[in-house]
């Protein structure tokens, strides 16, 4: 089969590369140069995705996978189309369409009668439909449904671990029509392998969710549920510290009961996803008011953590406080949403003098994101806010100095940091 796929970002290069991995015959259109001969060269144009060198190097060196910076071309020779442009929202939730209308409209240019075009980007409910179908038969001249198909197929994948995940979880598909909903089901069934998952009440694999709809809200669902989640975990955690109790013991003995899947607490919820989609969801459904007070509870907790180091601390005016992380989640080279930006502000509104640290990023890097970099200056404060392996070997010994270590991810060895007051969210000061 011959493919287009639409963005090759962290997510739509390594699907590029399942793709030929399948046998298939790929192009990748991106609208970087940069990303474009990068990939031409079977190079990576990013770090840290497990198996996508070796496997990029083999789809390129093969003929299967190719890059281009001309979607339009690319589409005119493609019997599918699968579209992974970003798409922004503001803090309020307020989607900027601006990427992903260039890019449908490319689509469009380049459509052909027969051609397959699944979306997976996370969208607002009703896009798919109301937007990007019409888009697509305005810029060709042909008739979803008739002419063309049309899906929404939502990515479930984590960054770092694509390919075991699109093994591991089902790949959920609606179509604006039945046609559309089968030529989306053949097509991932051909580009796909799944593992047994015999947890499930149904087979692993291609499920078919009866609309466009049903899929965009069962992707904006699963991950506003972890939002909610996380925040019920956060209210625990304040009150834990409040009442002198180990959160992490009380979690541990409820989840041993099958209806309870409580989350663990931390400092901030990053990333492109979790602090995105449920202000999404807000977007199509403002009145739900669970959602709204658990976006709330989580935008409040680097604010929380400084307060607590505060408390232990004293006056933080002109104290030196160390942010320990910049990524938005231990091991990823990735600041999206991350904790570090309001760390840093709630640091500064203290008084505090804030430096920042990352094993992933250079000095420069961090400056050219904002943030303060440390080279090396005397801290007595420090706060853990991304959870990198590296932090489970660090001790007081590594920053001497530091009288109170706030902990925000529970990485840390109390028994490396003998005599500093470390305080972890949700437990008793140690």
């Amino acid at each position: 089969m011959r493919i287009c796929v639409v963005a090759l970002g962290k997510i739509g290069l390594p699907l590029a590369v399942q793709f030929a991995g399948r046998g298939h015959r790929v192009v990748g259109a991106d609208v970087s140069h940069r990303v474009v001969d990068f990939v031409n060269a079977g190079l990576a144009p990013f770090p840290g995705e497990s198996d996508l060198d070796d496997r990029l190097k083999d789809a390129v060196a093969a003929g299967r996978l190719a890059a281009t910076t001309d979607t339009a071309a690319a589409v005119a020779d493609a019997e599918a189309v699968v579209v992974v442009v970003p798409l922004f929202v503001d803090h309020a939730g307020v989607p900027d369409f601006t990427a992903m209308d260039a890019a449908t409209r490319a689509v469009a240019a380049g459509l052909r009668p027969g051609t397959l075009v699944s979306y997976e980007t996370t969208l607002p409910v009703g896009t798919t439909r109301q937007r990007w179908a019409p888009l697509l038969a305005e810029g060709s001249g042909l008739a979803p449904g008739r002419d063309f198909h049309v899906v929404f197929s939502p990515e479930r994948v984590l960054t770092g671990r694509v390919f075991a995940d699109l093994r591991r979880y089902p790949k959920l598909v609606g179509g604006v029509d039945e046609a559309s909903a089968r030529a989306g089901v053949e097509f991932y069934e051909s580009v796909l392998e799944f593992d047994p998952r015999p947890d499930l009440d149904r087979s692993n694999g291609v499920w078919d969710l009866g609309s466009a709809e049903a899929a965009e809200f069962a992707k904006l669902a699963e991950t506003t549920y972890r939002d909610v989640n996380i925040a019920l975990a956060n209210q625990f955690a304040r009150y834990a510290d409040r009442a002198g109790v180990d959160l992490a013991a009380v979690i541990e003995a409820c989840n041993t009961q099958p209806y309870s899947h409580l989350h663990r607490p931390g400092i901030a919820v990053g990333g492109h996803c979790i602090p995105v989609y449920p202000r999404m969801y807000l977007w199509n459904d403002p009145d739900a008011t669970v959602v709204s007070a658990a976006r709330a509870a989580n935008e409040a907790m680097p604010e929380y953590a400084v307060s607590r180091l505060a408390a232990a601390y004293g006056d933080l005016s002109g104290a030196h406080v160390l942010v320990l992380g910049a990524a938005y989640r231990g091991g990823v080279k990735e600041t999206a949403f991350s904790g570090v930006f309001p760390t840093v502000e709630a640091l500064r509104a203290r008084g505090a003098v804030p430096y920042v640290a990352d094993p992933l990023y250079d000095s420069a890097e961090l400056e050219a994101l904002g943030l303060p970099a440390h080279r090396g200056e005397p801290v007595t404060a420090a706060v853990v806010q991304a959870d990198h392996a590296d932090y489970r070997a660090l001790g007081g010994a590594d920053l001497p100095g530091v009288r109170v270590l706030v902990d925000g991810r529970r990485i840390t060895d109390p028994a490396r940091w003998p005599d500093t007051t470390r305080l972890v969210l949700g437990a008793p000061p140690l």
